[in-house]
Formats: C-alpha cells, sequence, structure tokens
C-alpha cells in the first residue's frame, strides 16, 4: 500500500513538473502555452489523417468545448490558425495551421524539444540520465495519478 508520504512526495513531483514548464522559452507576446499545445494536437490529429474539428483538440486534450473555441478563436485572429468549411457539408468547421502558425511551432515546439532530447542524450551516463523507459514510465505514472485524482480521489467525506 502507497503510504501517505508517498502521495505527498507525488503532488510534489507535479509541482515540480508545473515549474518545468515555467523554464521552457518565453513565448512571443500575446502567446500561450496552450497555443503550443493546441498546435501539437493538431500535428498529431493531422497525421492520423484527421481534418481537424474543435471537438477533435477538445476530445484529444480533454478540456471542455468552451475553452477550446475561446482558444482557437484567439489564435484564429493573431493569425496561428485559420478555419474552412467542409465541401461535403458547410456546418462542419475544420481548423488548419497557418504558416505564421508553423513558423511559432516549428520554432517553440519542434527545435527546442529537440534540442532538449539531444541533451538529455547527450548526459547520458551521467546522475541525471534519464533513460526511455523512465521517460515512458513517467508519462504512465503522470497520466493515471491524474486520471484518480479526476475520477474523485480529491473528495473529502
Amino acid at each position: 500500500m502507497v503510504s501517505t508520504d508517498k502521495v505527498k512526495r507525488m503532488l510534489d513531483a507535479c509541482y515540480l513538473a508545473k515549474r518545468i514548464r515555467e523554464l521552457l522559452p518565453p513565448l512571443p507576446e500575446g502567446v500561450t502555452p496552450a497555443y503550443i499545445q493546441y498546435m501539437d494536437v493538431i500535428h498529431s490529429l493531422q497525421k492520423e489523417g484527421k481534418k481537424v474539428k474543435v471537438s477533435d483538440i477538445s476530445d484529444a486534450m480533454n478540456l471542455p468545448r468552451p475553452g477550446v473555441t475561446r482558444t482557437v478563436k484567439g489564435m484564429e485572429e493573431k493569425g496561428y490558425l485559420r478555419k474552412y468549411s467542409s465541401d461535403e457539408d458547410g456546418r462542419v468547421t475544420y481548423i488548419a495551421i497557418t504558416e505564421k502558425g508553423e513558423a511559432l511551432s516549428e520554432k517553440y515546439d519542434k527545435n527546442y524539444y529537440d534540442h532538449l532530447a539531444e541533451y538529455l542524450d547527450r548526459v547520458s551516463g551521467t546522475e541525471i540520465d534519464i533513460s526511455e523507459a523512465e521517460a515512458d514510465c513517467m508519462i504512465q505514472t503522470i497520466q493515471k495519478f491524474y486520471t484518480i485524482m479526476k475520477e474523485g480521489g480529491t473528495h473529502l467525506e
């Protein structure tokens, strides 16, 4: 059985994970980290052959549709996304990343993460080495912990 102390240490680690995100390079004025995450999700969905809708982003990120709609609208107003109607059904609206959005995504997503991955590879064998298995374990554990907390692990009786 996991001890109370272990649960506290897990929550402390989640706090550190949040602080790690704060160490990412500063974004241009008016751009939020969500923009980068949304474009990453759009790229992933497009790789699966999907034409992306707001509902797809909402489902993939487990976020309420109204919030996703607001963020997409802001991204569209700033020129990072564009909306277009389906040829088959004009009521269906798809989302695409613009050239400006691709440039932002390339700089703050792919380039930075590629650089970080190279750095982690370069320190292989040191005290701070993170193996692929450890990274997979961390991802899986955080996802499980999130599910537990989301499904009622936060209420007191």
